[in-house]
């Protein structure tokens, strides 16, 4: 399987899902593309199988990935302090990935009827939902 991670500004949140992902899932290989270069190095150092940095990384990743994840603003332009692209939300919503993206209330994108969780039960929730498309891939 292959999963794409998707972080902007520090990394923290891609770093910290792909810590989980390794250590808790065997046979999956982690692509990490920050929309600037310490989200890259921050997901790298955490893991990464490779990474890569900008606009055109996530539009190629988003074709090869099997899932995509990252915080709910990897769909909205203009998001994470204009950190995403046009180009960059069309590519994640255009892509055949599953998306498992993360209720991250917060530049001015807030999502209703989603209590606020601590990020570690945001990412135990990424889990879950990882080791059941492995056990049952969802049909296209």
């Amino acid at each position: 399987m292959r999963i794409l991670v998707i972080d902007g500004q520090g990394g923290q949140l891609g770093g910290q899902l792909i810590k989980a992902l390794q250590t808790q899932m065997e046979g999956i290989h982690i692509s990490a593309v920050g929309t600037n270069a310490t989200a890259t190095a921050t997901m790298l150092k955490a893991g990464a199988n490779q990474a890569a940095t900008g606009e055109n990384p996530v539009i190629v990743a988003c074709r090869k990935a099997d899932v995509i994840i990252g915080p709910i603003g990897i769909v909205i332009a203009d998001a994470m302090f204009g950190e995403i692209t046009p180009q960059m939300a069309v590519a994640v919503g255009q892509s055949d990935a599953v998306r498992i993206l993360l209720p991250v209330n917060k530049c001015d994108n807030l999502v209703a009827g989603v209590a606020e969780s601590n990020m570690s039960a945001i990412i135990e929730d990424v889990l879950t939902k990882v080791k059941d498309i492995l056990a049952h891939p969802i049909c296209k």
